[in-house]
C-alpha cells in the first residue's frame, strides 16, 4: 500500500491534464463545430448516438476525469491494503489519459468533417490496451483492487499467480486480435475470442484451487 501512496503528485496531476486537454481542440474549432455532435459509432463507423456541442466539448473530458479521480481514490484508500506494484498502478493510472485523448479528439475532428475510419482506430487501442494490461498482469501481486479477483485467487497465492500468467497470455491473445481486427474484420470471432479468454482464467482458478485443497 505504501508504494502505492508513494505515486507523485505530479503524475495525479499530469494526467488529470491530459484528460481535459482535448477540451483545447473543442474551443479552437467551436466556430466550426456543429450544434450536434455524433459521439458513439456502430462497426461500420455509422454515427447512432449524438449530444449537444457543449455537452461534447466540455462534458465528456469532465466525466472522464471524474472516473479518473474516483478509480484514484478507490486505489488510494483501499482499506483491504491492494498491495498493488508502482508499475500496475502507473500503466492503470494512463489508461484514462489515452482514452480521453484519442477518442475525444476522433469526435471533434469526424464533427468537422475530417475522414477518420473510427473503427480501426478504436481497434487498434483496444489491441494496444489489451497487450499492455496482458504484459503486466504476470507481475500483478495478489490484492482486492485489481487483477483475476476470484474467491480461489485470493484464497491462495500459488492460484493467483498461475492463474495471471495464464491471463497475461490469453489477454495478449485478445489484443493481437484487435489489432488484426483493425484491418481485416472478423466481428462474430473476435467476440468468441474475447469471452473465452475472459473465462478461461476464472475457470482455471477454480480448478487450480481444488486440486490444492
Amino acid at each position: 500500500m505504501e508504494e502505492v501512496r508513494n505515486v507523485h503528485k505530479r503524475d495525479i496531476i499530469l494526467t488529470s491534464i491530459i484528460i481535459l486537454l482535448p477540451i483545447l481542440l473543442g474551443i479552437i474549432l467551436w466556430d466550426r463545430l456543429p450544434d450536434r455532435i455524433a459521439t458513439h459509432f456502430d462497426a461500420d463507423n455509422v454515427p447512432n448516438g449524438w449530444n449537444s456541442k457543449v455537452f461534447t466539448v466540455f462534458g465528456i473530458p469532465c466525466a472522464l476525469l471524474l472516473m479518473h479521480v474516483l478509480y484514484l481514490i478507490i486505489l488510494l484508500n483501499n482499506s483491504k491494503k491492494p498491495n498493488v506494484s508502482r508499475k500496475v498502478s502507473g500503466l492503470m493510472m494512463w489508461i484514462m489519459p489515452v482514452i480521453s485523448v484519442v477518442t475525444n479528439n476522433i469526435i471533434l475532428l469526424k464533427a468537422i468533417g475530417k475522414d477518420i475510419d473510427i473503427g480501426m482506430i478504436a481497434n487498434l487501442l483496444c489491441g494496444i490496451l489489451f497487450i499492455a494490461v496482458g504484459n503486466y498482469l504476470p507481475k500483478c501481486r495478489r490484492n482486492y483492487l485489481m487483477g483475476i479477483r476470484t474467491p480461489w485467487t485470493l484464497a491462495n497465492e500459488d492460484v493467483w499467480n498461475k492463474t495471471h500468467r495464464l491471463a497475461g497470455w490469453c489477454y495478449l491473445l485478445i489484443g493481437i486480435c484487435f489489432l488484426i481486427n483493425a484491418f481485416y474484420t472478423f466481428g462474430i470471432i473476435i467476440l468468441a475470442v474475447l469471452v473465452v479468454c475472459v473465462i478461461l482464467p476464472c475457470l482455471y482458478s477454480f480448478v487450480l484451487y481444488k486440486k490444492q485443497r
